[in-house]
């Protein structure tokens, strides 16, 4: 006859089960996007939807000389322009071309956002400034080389290399970020 099992072991043993896998957990999250895209924007001129956007990205200037890189958004003058995302004012810049315009870095410094044309910046704007998404940054003009008679935001996105530096970085359409559809 078998010795009695101590106090409190267990009198029988059962081979154990295989564990089952836990039931799938629905995604309540956004997928990640690639490390290498921007995230969805503001546009950048308010009151404008983004139906109202044509992608003139790849328009050419100067008699096609060079590419336009841009999108340009066409608005009354001294319409609100807002910042597309949460960074820093990196440089107020006044340019032939661009006339009066801003250099924004996303809270990542991945991305520059450039707006030109402008006729004038908010009140208080300054460089090394945080911004917000949606914060009134300038107001649409004709500054630069733009119409006088077609008020208009320029804007541009560029990815930034390792040196951050706005003027080498590598030009993205805004247009897609900015929830424009293609006609």
């Amino acid at each position: 006859m078998p010795a009695p099992a101590p106090s409190g072991a267990p009198t029988s043993v059962t081979a154990p089960k295989p564990a089952s896998a836990p039931a799938p957990v629905p995604s309540t999250t956004e997928a990640p996007r690639p490390a290498d895209e921007p995230p969805a924007l503001q546009l950048p001129v308010q009151g404008m939807a983004a139906s109202a956007l044509r992608d003139t990205f790849a328009e050419g200037r100067d008699n096609n000389g060079r590419g336009h890189e841009a999108i340009d958004i066409l608005a009354p003058r001294s319409t609100p322009v807002l910042a597309v995302a949460d960074g820093a004012i990196v440089k107020l810049f006044l340019s032939k071309p661009g006339g009066i315009t801003i250099y924004q870095f996303d809270v990542t410094g991945q991305y520059a956002y450039y707006y030109a044309h402008l006729e004038r910046y908010a009140d208080g704007l300054a460089e090394g400034q945080r911004v917000r998404r949606g914060t009134v940054i300038g107001y649409v003009g004709a500054s630069g080389n733009a119409s006088p008679n077609a008020p208009h935001l320029h804007f541009a996105i560029f990815r930034l290399g390792p040196d951050k530096q706005w003027w080498k970085g590598e030009p993205l359409n805004p247009f897609g970020y900015l929830g424009g559809k293609t006609p």
